[in-house]
């Protein structure tokens, strides 16, 4: 993976399901509340074997919070690994106060990750599902895709392009690398939906 393009994926909300309560994701706290959202690991092979190395950069303050053992997130992660081929998993485990440079809407985790893994970030993707995940990704200077769960918080961050599901983010991401279909601006209300990813999975084993 030397200075080629990669995909940067957030993980909760975008791999697996976020835990809403009034309008307000949150990353899952036991073990047996992550699930993977359907289409997620097909999604992260189908990008793999169009060759984009995917990396998941993702805030997880409850571990600087003393809300959840770093145990139960490498757990989680591990689970991930196991069943979608994601290269790398990058954790910022501090709290919001803390002032960190790799919390999102910072840049760090990208930048690390590409440093690591000898990545163009200029031509690499940053799919998430939150303003954070979009001002991250515009820092680094990556194509950013929103996954729009219809959050409370809304998305103040511009993204170039708007989806409903990580499946259609992989088709755009695809349709974009092979030149085969021109990208409308946001404010075109371009959309790639994937109804199939709607409903929640079944807890992962």
């Amino acid at each position: 993976m030397t200075g080629g393009a990669a995909v940067f994926l957030d993980r909760d909300g975008v791999l697996n399901r976020a835990l809403v309560r009034d309008g307000k994701a949150f990353a899952p706290r036991r073990l047996q509340d992550f699930r993977l959202l359907p289409g997620s690991a097909a999604a992260v092979a189908t990008l793999r074997r169009a060759g984009f190395p995917t990396i998941v950069v993702t805030n997880q303050p409850d571990i600087g919070n003393k809300l959840v053992d770093p145990a139960i997130v490498a757990a989680m992660n591990d689970r991930l690994r196991r069943r979608a081929p994601v290269d790398d998993i990058l954790v910022c485990p501090h709290g919001q106060t803390e002032g960190c440079s790799c919390r999102k809407p910072k840049p760090g985790l990208l930048r690390d990750a590409a440093a690591r893994h000898g990545i163009d970030l200029s031509i690499s993707y940053m799919v998430g599902d939150r303003w954070s995940d979009v001002a991250a990704g515009r820092q680094a200077g990556c194509f950013t895709i929103l996954i729009d769960r219809g959050y409370r918080e809304g998305c103040p961050e511009r993204p170039d392009a708007v989806v409903a599901t990580l499946p259609a983010a992989v088709a755009l991401i695809l349709a974009r690398s092979l030149k085969s279909e021109e990208v409308r601006p946001v404010e075109e209300s371009m959309r790639y939906r994937d109804e199939t990813e709607l409903a929640w999975s079944e807890p992962i084993g």
